[in-house]
């Protein structure tokens, strides 16, 4: 019996110290920062002769709608104004009582601003429009905001229902035709030539048939969405103080406020103990009411299943029996906050993440880090790639902070689905891309995009897919897009790591989200890599790239574990660990001391790689990029 029981505690520990390894290493980072090495970028913008923007004199068909807009999500409002700024028949339908969504609903009042090197606003049109509208604040008032939004929307050929909830689609074929929705206890169908999908979700293309994933699944990481958050308002803290407090007298480290936004507090909420690990305080972002109340956008929630109403309810109410504790906790250890009570919460939660449709081309993270521009531009970002903590056992990473970079026209064009366009957080992007361009002002820029080309697409007779093949369609809709407010300059960034001889080993790990380069794009190219860091990058490479071979890092976990080491790693032990995982396990002391000169005879290590690291013996993060692709090929195209 005891003997039994010894097996089975060794078995329990085995498991448990490989799911600490995988969650561990999930995303590891060494803890020190550095100057970035040859990371400069310079933006050199192209000249272009656009042709002039052309009117459209779409057909009245009646009582039929030429575009029909679902959800009226800040995205959805964009999309409805510019279609019917282009003489179509639009018809918006919303779930609430009134427009707005995430920014009026789920009070996300603070706007992640996308702006080019020189300061231009990048997502101009229907964005700036309500910028200005609500004071041309970063943090502003939801009341206010959801005015603007009503007069966006209040154009004589758009009509606005409300309390209208989308059930399904109305397909012909392949074709979406329509579709049906409840309003007032009853179904509705609703006929439209062309349909906006504007939900947070991507419901109407999830429904008709469109393919997606959900969260990192793309990256081979099931099960992983970024946390959300309910946003919470205060009532009590004397703004003006809070003032004095930060900028002139200094109390409140690694913080900054202004007339309407604040945001930072960390050295004060890290010390927080909430009462579940599902729940984490951040930073704190805090966003002035005009009528005295602050909302706060700090409190992460893990394991919410944005497509489940059940999990979403629970984590609603999770979050909603935290907020007491967590506002004794502000009033006993910020300064300001002495005197802050409660004062509700939002609607419904700030989910950043569900579903990623597949469209005719997708984001990917390095098209955002390394400022690609494309011939089907239609809106420009910049906003920093800030992927949330996305379990309770990592904290968030910055995975790099373009200049600038192009959002293409056939991102928010679905695969198999026809007269269908998807805008917004759940468009054509990976994972990690997303943490760029799931931001609202990018969302409106194409929902600018999608209401103009639905419109020429009718008057044209044209699909979408016909449309992205066609370089005259697109130029047209551009110049269409850009006569009516939108900033759609081409551009070219240099970066001088492209010109690395590692770029495409860089570049491939980077897709796998196996390296953060942080704020400072710092891929540290020529700094000496710990041996923890290229265990974990070659053991996660495998996992999420190639998981029909995961099981060869469990069965070998046990000899490869001491290189979870803080310590630099040789060429050597690199070499052991690429042979070790390509089946070479028995030749690993036949060749003692010579372990690199077999992983290159094997292919494991390229020749340049190996004219590099020759004359030394520790490994550079250079190396180790082009090593880590080298063995993703060769457990590819080889089975020993």
């Amino acid at each position: 019996m005891q003997k039994k029981y010894l097996k089975t505690a060794i078995l329990i520990f085995i498991v448990s110290a490989l799911i600490i390894t995988v969650i561990g290493g999930y995303f590891y980072v060494e803890k020190h920062k550095k100057t970035p090495q040859n990371t400069t970028a310079k933006v050199i913008e192209k000249k272009q002769n656009p042709p002039k923007p052309i009117k459209l004199n779409l057909p009245d068909d009646g009582n039929q709608y030429d575009v029909i807009v679902v959800g009226a999500e800040p995205e959805g409002v964009a999309a409805a104004r510019s279609a019917a700024k282009n003489d179509a028949k639009v018809l918006i339908i919303n779930k609430h009582n009134g427009p707005g969504g995430l920014m009026t609903y789920g009070m996300l009042n603070t706007i992640d601003m996308s702006k080019g090197p020189n300061g231009i606003l990048l997502t101009q049109g229907t964005f700036k429009e309500f910028f200005k509208g609500i004071g041309s604040k970063n943090s502003f008032d939801v009341n206010k905001a959801k005015e603007v939004f009503l007069k966006l929307l209040s154009l004589p050929n758009i009509t606005q229902s409300y309390n209208t909830v989308f059930e399904k689609p109305i397909m012909d074929g392949n074709k979406i035709i329509g579709i049906t929705a409840l309003k007032d206890g009853k179904q509705v169908n609703f006929y439209g030539k062309r349909i906006i999908d504007a939900t947070q979700d991507a419901d109407v293309a999830a429904s008709a048939g469109v393919p997606y994933t959900v969260g990192a699944e793309d990256m081979g990481v099931k099960g992983k969405v970024q946390a959300s958050t309910l946003v919470f308002r205060l009532k009590g803290l004397d703004w003006d103080n809070l003032i004095k407090i930060i900028k002139y007298e200094k109390k409140i480290p690694a913080t900054y406020i202004n007339d309407t936004s604040a945001n930072g507090f960390l050295s004060y909420t890290k010390n927080y103990k909430p009462s579940t690990q599902m729940l984490r305080l951040r930073g704190l972002n805090l966003g002035k009411q005009d009528d005295g109340t602050v909302l706060v956008n700090a409190l992460l929630i893990y394991g919410v299943d944005g497509l489940n109403k059940t999990s979403i309810d629970n984590g609603i109410q999770l979050a909603k029996k935290e907020l007491p504790r967590i506002v004794e906790f502000l009033r006993a250890n910020i300064p300001g906050f002495e005197k802050a009570k409660l004062d509700g919460a939002a609607d419904e939660l700030y989910i950043r993440e569900t579903r990623h449709i597949k469209g005719y081309y997708t984001l990917d993270i390095n098209d955002v880090v390394f400022n690609k521009d494309f011939y089907d531009r239609i809106a420009i970002g910049s906003y920093p790639v800030d992927v949330q903590a996305t379990s309770p056992e990592d904290t968030g990473f910055v995975y790099g902070k373009p200049v600038e970079y192009a959002i293409p026209f056939r991102c928010i064009v679905p695969q198999n689905v026809d007269n269908l366009l998807v805008v917004g957080r759940s468009a054509s992007y990976s994972h990690l891309a997303a943490g760029s361009a799931r931001t609202i002002p990018i969302g409106m820029a194409e929902g600018d995009a999608a209401g103009v080309a639905s419109a020429y697409s009718i008057a044209k007779n044209k699909s979408f897919a016909d449309i992205i093949g066609n370089e005259k369609d697109i130029k047209n809709i551009q110049s269409i897009l850009v006569s009516q407010g939108a900033y759609l300059t081409p551009f070219k960034v240099e970066n001088s790591v492209e010109k690395s001889w590692a770029n495409t080993g860089l570049k491939f790990v980077l897709h796998w989200g196996l390296i953060v380069p942080g704020y400072n794009n710092d891929f540290k190219l020529d700094e000496n890599i710990k041996s923890i860091s290229f265990y974990y990058m070659t053991t996660n490479m495998i996992k999420r790239s190639l998981p029909n071979k995961s099981q060869i890092v469990d069965d070998n976990y046990q000899y490869l574990k001491k290189y979870i080491a803080d310590r630099p790693m040789n060429k050597e032990e690199a070499a052991q660990i690429l042979l070790t995982y390509s089946g070479y396990a028995n030749e690993i002391n036949k060749y003692k001391g010579k372990l690199f000169e077999l992983a290159h005879e094997k292919g494991l290590i390229s020749d340049i790689a190996y004219n590099n690291m020759k004359s030394r013996e520790n490994v550079k993060w250079a190396d180790a990029y082009d090593m880590v692709l080298s063995l993703y090929n060769y457990l590819k195209n080889f089975t020993k």
